[in-house]
């Protein structure tokens, strides 16, 4: 929403507030507030478009919707129900040792409840490149999580263990890299390589932080809070480095290699996918619709693109419970980030094992969802339900911080340094100051200077009122159907 548009809503507040303030006096300025909009996006509108380009631009069923975009629940369920039969009647059960048997069965238990849930878990908000991929990865960040709580309750040592299963290299201990041990840009002592320094940073982790960056603009959709969380996670890093040899780095690896050129790069880059996802046209056809092989391949392509696009507003300040929201948001979004460098840590996997990226995957996957699903849920007044997948995402987030704390409490619990807490302290403060002064004390100043409004102000705002509803037609249109969350 352009900024024209904020000030009219916030007029349109104030109007609001002017005219029913007779009728509300003696309430309190909180519960007055709580019932002025605060929506950002026009939800009903986006419904009302959709509908009238279905009835506009009718997708017609040329064979593929009818068979690719069903559940198939009973083929699902003989295939399945034919494998246990085989299994029990036809295999013998003494051919594997009870090693293999246990883990083909604990494998087994994964696939039957993945299968259960692709079949049956309701779609989520994405459709492409098709709702059945979405179910999955909602299923498989359930059973993540109940993994994540089964390792919950083992040691840490054990758990270490377990991870040969996937890996027999893994189980050792890994040495953890400083990236400030000679922060010289320009070292003339070494006139044969005087960039050694700059160059050797330049590791697995630039082309990672560019293009996740990239991909973290294209999940939150808004620019000051991707910089605003690039920039507070480097201050963690500063934070946290006593406790992670990784993090710690030089001052110009931390604010123009990082936060500059690689966060700063992938974030512009993002912000331009972005603006071309948002003015982009969204009209599909079924592929045999399509005269040309050329235009089938494209529309192929195309069906792993978005179906249709909507731009995330937070606007934090607009209300109290965005702005606890997005707080929260963001906690949780730096907590994902600081788990994954504790994890490895602990767990003494490297930085580009196929565990690690896995997770990377996933957490993007299930992030981008999540992203989704919050702000409808701030913003959408009929949505009265948290998502499916930010609610097992956060579960995961929290639940691999509480892995973390009990496997290494002496790394985790390590004291923070003084300046740091002095830092720490002197922020959160500020925090505190800021949200009173803006949701409590601005808003009793706000009220009460609006109170004071003449009662013949009062009345010909009534009168202009009441003509301007006298002078609209009487058959307006139908009322607006609300979607529901």
């Amino acid at each position: 929403m352009a900024d024209s548009d904020m000030s009219e809503l916030q007029e349109g507040r104030e109007s609001t507030l002017d005219s029913d303030w007779s009728n509300i006096s003696g309430t309190s300025p909180r519960k007055v507030l709580a019932k002025l909009p605060v929506t950002v996006h026009d939800w009903d509108k986006e419904w009302q478009n959709q509908k009238q380009l279905r009835r506009l631009h009718p997708v017609y069923d040329d064979g593929t919707m009818t068979f690719f975009w069903r559940a198939h629940t009973v083929l699902t369920l003989v295939v399945f129900v034919a494998i246990m039969v085989y299994v029990a009647i036809f295999e013998d059960p003494y051919s594997h040792d009870n090693d293999y048997n246990f883990k083909r069965g604990l494998i087994a238990c994964v696939l039957a409840f993945l299968l259960v849930g692709v079949t049956q878990v309701p779609d989520g908000p994405f459709c492409r490149p098709h709702p059945a991929f979405w179910r999955l990865v909602l299923c498989l960040g359930i059973v993540y999580e109940l993994a994540l709580i089964f390792l919950l309750f083992q040691t840490v040592d054990y758990s270490r263990t377990l991870l040969k299963v996937f890996d027999p290299k893994l189980g050792v201990p890994l040495p953890e890299r400083s990236y400030a041990n000679n922060c010289v840009i320009y070292d003339a002592a070494n006139p044969a390589d005087p960039w050694h320094n700059v160059i050797e940073k330049f590791d697995l982790f630039v082309p990672t932080h560019f293009f996740g960056w990239w991909i973290k603009t294209l999940m939150l959709r808004d620019y000051w809070l991707c910089h605003t969380l690039s920039i507070l996670f480097e201050v963690m890093e500063y934070t946290l480095e006593h406790q992670v040899p990784n993090f710690a780095e030089c001052w110009w690896d931390h604010w123009i290699m990082d936060i500059i050129v690689c966060n700063g790069m992938g974030i512009w880059l993002g912000m331009r996918t972005l603006d071309y996802l948002s003015w982009k046209k969204y009209h599909w056809r079924g592929i045999w619709n399509l005269p040309s092989y050329r235009e089938k391949f494209q529309r192929l392509a195309a069906q792993f693109t978005p179906y249709s696009w909507t731009d995330f507003e937070w606007k934090p300040t607009l209300s109290l419970k965005r702005w606890c929201a997005m707080l929260g948001v963001i906690a949780m979004f730096i907590m994902a980030e600081l788990n994954n460098f504790y994890l490895k840590l602990i767990l003494w996997l490297a930085p580009d094992h196929t565990l690690c990226i896995i997770r990377i995957v996933f957490i993007a996957l299930w992030g981008t969802v999540a992203m989704r699903e919050t702000f409808e849920y701030l913003d959408n007044p009929n949505c009265e339900r948290f998502g499916r997948q930010s609610w097992i995402i956060a579960a995961i987030i929290i639940t691999e911080a509480l892995v973390s704390m009990k496997f290494e409490p002496q790394t985790v619990f390590k004291p923070i340094p003084f300046h740091m807490c002095v830092f720490w302290l002197s922020a959160i403060i500020c925090l505190l100051i800021f949200t009173i002064w803006k949701f409590y004390l601005r808003t009793h100043i706000f009220l009460h200077t609006h109170s004071k409004v003449s009662p013949r102000h009062s009345a010909h705002e009534k009168s202009l009122k009441k003509s301007k509803v006298a002078k609209e037609p009487s058959g307006g249109d139908a009322a607006v159907s609300k979607k529901k969350c």
